[in-house]
């Protein structure tokens, strides 16, 4: 391989576009959650789509995929040196846990109706809300998610394991056989697995793993040689031509009621697989085709807001939970443009907060001890004179 090829950008560096498309999904959360406390999504056609604008979890899931999947498809080509399990995981930890814990401690402690006793608490600090009944409480719901990224950060080092060892002549049937398991994946939620009740096992990670796969896939091209997806890649306006349609189609009673209902088996499986092509046209043309200048989606308001996504993704519903008694506003009873104004002001304000004295210095310490555990392993021993980085 070149040297060109190993220094680019899709392969192992930043991309400024997908930090904005990051901040984007953000902004289409905090959106679609407003859309559903003030009822917007009962008034006329356009509720269908900020309900449906819940898809962004869709994006963001793929935007994970892409990016934790991308250094182990770079390393089975040559491309990048082999991850290291540890410092994967204490990096995914030192980017999540100290925000995430700050905000659900304050929200339990702090917010009237979130209360509860120490189930809802371990539940919630231990990101298993999704497998225990009745733990998912006032101004934490839209942590399920959280739950579901987490099980897949800890299922991707043993996918990689799996996965990568395909290499070779064998490497060609990486994609088919993430292709092929994303589609099985879409049994899950047929299958008649015994829960306790108010628990859906469709909220667990193997309904999701499409929605991840749209990323995984993207890494595994964006690392590989040039395919004819990369030239339907470089065709923007088709490629935003196909997001637009399925995200159309996932706003008509294929992917399920507008309301907060539970669906079933064939609307779930019909607004998965929506959601999973709908982000792949999305980020497809970002990594597959990049350009110089992303307009918008590398603007400064884009990156900052793609920068404070993850605090405005945590604090969100606790802010609009206190909007409403604050401002005499009924849940379900309209108001939704000055609630939406409202909201996301605050929140970006705690966002913001969130990103400079915690993330920052979260991830100052995590940089900090990775250059230390990589000067010890440089540094000779008694017992190997030529100690390599892990």
């Amino acid at each position: 391989m070149s040297s060109t090829r190993v220094s680019d950008p899709r392969v192992n560096g930043f991309l400024p576009a997908l930090e904005g498309m990051r901040g984007l999904a953000s902004v289409a959360v905090v959106v679609t959650h407003v859309a559903f406390q003030t009822g917007a999504v009962h008034e006329s056609a356009l509720g269908r789509v900020w309900g449906r604008l819940d898809l962004a979890v869709a994006l963001f899931f793929a935007l994970s995929g892409f990016l934790l999947w991308r250094p182990h498809a770079a390393e089975a080509r040559g491309l990048g040196p082999r991850p290291s399990a540890r410092r994967y995981l204490v990096s995914r930890a030192t980017r999540i846990l100290p925000a995430y814990w700050i905000a659900v401690i304050l929200v339990l402690w702090l917010l009237p109706g979130a209360g509860g006793g120490a189930t809802v608490w371990w539940a919630n600090l231990t990101f298993t809300q999704v497998f225990v009944p009745l733990t998912l409480t006032e101004g934490l719901t839209q942590m399920w998610s959280l739950s579901v990224e987490v099980a897949f950060y800890a299922a991707l080092p043993l996918m990689a394991l799996a996965v990568c060892r395909l290499r070779g002549p064998a490497a060609r049937i990486r994609i088919p056989l993430l292709l092929g398991v994303s589609v099985l994946s879409l049994l899950w939620v047929w299958l008649p697995i015994p829960t306790p009740e108010h628990i859906n096992h469709e909220n667990w990670l193997p309904g999701y793993l499409p929605w991840f796969a749209a990323g995984i896939v993207l890494a595994e091209l964006v690392t590989g040689p040039r395919t004819w997806v990369h030239r339907i890649a470089e065709r923007r306006y088709l490629m935003l031509g196909i997001a637009a349609v399925t995200f159309g189609l996932a706003t008509t009673p294929l992917a399920g009621p507008k309301t907060l209902t539970d669906l079933e088996p064939w609307e779930y499986s019909n607004k998965i697989v929506l959601g999973a092509i709908m982000s792949f046209a999305l980020l497809a043309p970002l990594v597959l085709a990049p350009r110089e200048h992303h307009g918008f989606l590398a603007s400064a308001p884009a990156l900052a807001v793609g920068r404070w996504s993850y605090g405005l993704f945590i604090w969100h519903l606790a802010v609009m939970a206190i909007i409403f008694p604050v401002f005499g506003i009924a849940p379900f009873q309209g108001h939704f443009w000055p609630v939406l104004a409202v909201t996301f002001v605050l929140s970006v304000a705690i966002a913001s907060a969130s990103y400079a004295l915690v993330e920052v210095p979260a991830r100052e310490a995590f940089q900090r001890w990775d250059r230390s555990r990589k000067g010890r392993a440089a540094s000779p021993t008694a017992t190997s004179p030529t100690s390599a980085a892990s």
